[in-house]
């Protein structure tokens, strides 16, 4: 069951969620980097016919890619675990699930907002952003 959230509690929580969110966008970033640098090097093995390749260079590049799969994984999930939706961590685009006139709608932020100062429907994400302004504050509740 989803947990609901009123803005206050969303900006209680926003401090702990954007630490996390830098450190999953960081290892993102690493992941991708790694990845990449992995198909170059399997490019270039082809391109070559082959060569002679240093094992434990592969393998330990291997490890260090599977161990921060993991621990993004891990963050992800711990972030799950409070409530809150992941949408883009390239990005680090987030939401809180809440209620605005009886129907579930999100509170959203990005990475580097100051702040919760959007909300948007269930399927008009990002672009669909709406200012929170005083009648999205009266009208909305973290539960029916």
């Amino acid at each position: 069951m989803p947990r609901y959230f009123t803005l206050a509690e969303a900006e209680a929580l926003l401090p702990t969620v954007e630490r996390h969110i830098r450190q999953a966008v960081h290892l993102k970033q690493e992941h991708d980097t790694a990845e990449t640098a992995q198909h170059d090097f399997q490019r270039k093995v082809i391109m070559m016919g082959g060569m002679q390749v240093d094992r434990s260079k592969v393998l330990a590049r291997r490890a260090k890619s599977d161990a921060t799969i993991s621990r993004l994984k891990e963050i992800l999930a711990e972030i799950g675990e409070m409530g809150v939706q992941v949408k883009d961590l390239d990005t680090g685009l987030i939401d809180f699930p809440t209620f605005y006139r009886g129907d579930e709608v999100l509170l959203c932020w990005r990475l580097g907002e100051d702040a919760i100062r959007y909300w948007h429907g269930l399927t008009e994400g990002f672009r669909g952003r709406k200012e929170i302004d005083d009648e999205f504050l009266r009208e909305h509740k973290n539960h029916e």
